[in-house]
């Protein structure tokens, strides 16, 4: 019964303590996707601190921060049987560029003719600040 003890002490002193941030640390980022807050708790991104010469006619252009500008929500596009989501695809000290993925299952099936537009967020590795956001958007087939 006492070894079972010691084993069990000496093995918790061998973890590394994976919550412990030290003192003034920052908790890390929590693991997924980043789920985009109530419009009311988002902070609006200027027009004019937007590229979206990349997307197509008539895709929205609606973009705020969340969680003190380390988290940029932008308004996607998808329609029938896809799916939108982000991903940052670069962070440079003057631009970050955030690209819509549209997957669309193939083969195709049988889809509605509705177009949806949920909003998207992705974690950016600091605030965004003066930063200009880059929107692109791509379109990809993925197994059904």
């Amino acid at each position: 019964m006492g070894a079972a003890a010691l084993l069990l002490a000496l093995s918790a002193c061998a973890q590394p303590a994976s919550d412990d941030v030290g003192f003034g640390g920052q908790p890390p980022a929590p693991p997924g996707p980043v789920q985009p807050k109530p419009e009311q708790e988002r902070t609006p991104v200027a027009e004019s601190a937007l590229d979206t010469s990349r997307l197509p006619k008539g895709y929205p252009k609606k973009v705020w921060t969340q969680d003190g500008g380390t988290v940029v929500v932008a308004t996607g596009q998808e329609g029938g049987c896809s799916k939108v989501r982000a991903e940052v695809a670069e962070q440079t000290v003057d631009h970050v560029k955030v690209v819509f993925v549209e997957e669309t299952p193939e083969p195709p099936g049988i889809c509605t003719m509705d177009l949806r537009y949920p909003p998207v967020a992705v974690r950016l590795d600091a605030p965004l600040d003066a930063r200009k956001v880059v929107l692109e958007q791509r379109d990809v087939k993925v197994p059904r």
